[in-house]
């Protein structure tokens, strides 16, 4: 953690800065306006890309003064939301000294916005309570530094697991140049995803299914193939029950311009549910990627808010690494995969999948059916998907299966620990 590879700067008696001999530590109640904050963040998932979301706590002792959550894209980011509400709420000398939790390190360069570190400067706050570093070039410990060289105690490092995986999706942009991809698949208990005839409405049961439509709020873009825009017609709205309640951007990867102007992806919310439209019409929010150059690019225009081509790969497919590169170019940091069965397994093979959520039906369709997963070209167990952390649970009569995807990197260093471990015993 920072805090640990930096001494603490604190105030001095005569309030100036005065640099300790010991790193500054988190309590227990510090921990706490974190898991707080982490909590806040959530709220804004999907919602403010390119940035990312964070979650902010300003607290004297165990009273919180105010909360944040960040802003939509040129709305204020989550530390000034909260700082502007423990001011309106309990004035301007109760924030002199306090403390901030926030999960992300304080921006430091002005943008859209104004930067926060000079916000909580401004604001006369005595004690920053950091999660994890913020990748951003113009940050990455700038933020940090500054507060302590202006004599603030700063604690980095509190709960850094959980704040990076929060932020897993700004992280991904700006270490990788691509979104954070999670895939998610429902299938029968032998990974079938529809009958032989097609027919997949409906696998998995209302719990299974509810749990899909919180990963698309939760996500700044859904995206399938042409193939599963054809076969299915999906909408890609999220739902309560029969309720339309937001449009995650939708992203039809469809590399030859199959799809029709027909599709449910191209119908407002509101027609999709058969519903009467009062007003204007709804921001159109359906991108298509095709392959550069393809002819129908005007009328694809026509009926998509963005078009955006890629280049095509040796296979004559759309290269789906650079069709990541083009997404975070166009601002967005995550993106769900609802496509089938070739879709996956072409993002596999491209590792280019980090995250995945099976679910798992208890049904049996048989080899006929349509399989989840196409050819990986695994030739050796050793090369297989490897995916870890698991968590399993139920949602209802189905199974939920969930964890991250370990890069070809990581599985190799794993091997080589073990080799190291298994020479060790061996020599004893």
């Amino acid at each position: 953690a920072e805090a640990a590879r930096r001494p603490a700067m604190t105030r001095g008696a005569g309030g100036g800065a005065s640099r300790s001999t010991r790193p500054a530590a988190a309590t227990a109640l510090d921990e706490r306006m974190m898991r707080l904050a982490l909590r806040l963040a959530s709220r804004g998932d999907g919602r403010t890309h390119p940035n990312p979301s964070v979650g902010a706590v300003v607290y004297r002792g165990d009273r919180i003064l105010g909360r944040g959550t960040t802003r939509p894209v040129g709305g204020s980011h989550a530390e000034v939301v909260a700082i502007a509400a423990a001011r309106r709420r309990h004035g301007e000398a109760a924030l002199r000294g306090a403390s901030i939790a926030v999960t992300l390190e304080p921006c430091s360069f002005v943008g859209r916005t104004g930067a926060c570190t000079q916000a909580i400067l401004d604001a006369g706050l005595g004690r920053v309570v950091g999660g994890c570093r913020d990748p951003h070039e113009r940050v990455s410990g700038r933020g940090f530094a500054r507060l302590r060289r202006a004599g603030l105690t700063v604690v980095s490092g509190v709960l850094e697991d959980e704040c990076r995986h929060q932020h897993r999706g700004f992280r991904s942009v700006c270490e990788r140049g691509r979104p954070h991809v999670t895939l998610k698949l429902a299938t029968t208990l032998d990974g079938r995803i529809a009958t032989a005839t097609g027919e997949s409405r409906w696998i998995t049961g209302e719990a299974a299914r509810a749990f899909v439509h919180r990963l698309r709020d939760a996500s700044d873009a859904v995206l399938v193939g042409s193939g599963t825009a054809l076969a299915d017609d999906p909408a890609l709205t999220v739902r309560r029950g029969d309720r339309v309640v937001r449009t995650p951007i939708r992203v039809l990867l469809d590399g030859r311009l199959r799809v029709p102007a027909s599709a449910r992806l191209f119908a407002p919310p509101e027609e999709c549910m058969g519903e009467e439209r009062a007003g204007g019409p709804p921001e159109n929010r359906t991108w298509i990627v095709c392959a550069a150059g393809r002819r129908g690019l005007a009328a694809a225009r026509r009926r998509a808010a963005r078009v955006i081509e890629a280049p095509s790969s040796r296979n004559g497919h759309v290269d789906l690494v650079a069709v990541f590169e083009r997404l975070a170019e166009a601002g967005l940091t995550t993106v769900l995969v609802e496509g089938g069965g070739s879709l996956a397994a072409a993002l596999l093979r491209a590792d280019l999948v980090d995250e995945v959520h099976w679910m798992l039906a208890p049904k049996l369709i048989g080899g006929d059916g349509r399989a989840a997963l196409g050819p990986l070209e695994r030739t050796r167990l050793a090369d297989a998907v490897s995916i870890e952390p698991i968590r399993v649970r139920r949602l209802g009569q189905d199974l939920h299966v969930h964890g991250r995807v370990r890069r070809p990197i990581e599985r190799a260093a794993s091997t080589r620990r073990t080799s190291r471990k298994r020479s060790r015993r061996e020599g004893a």
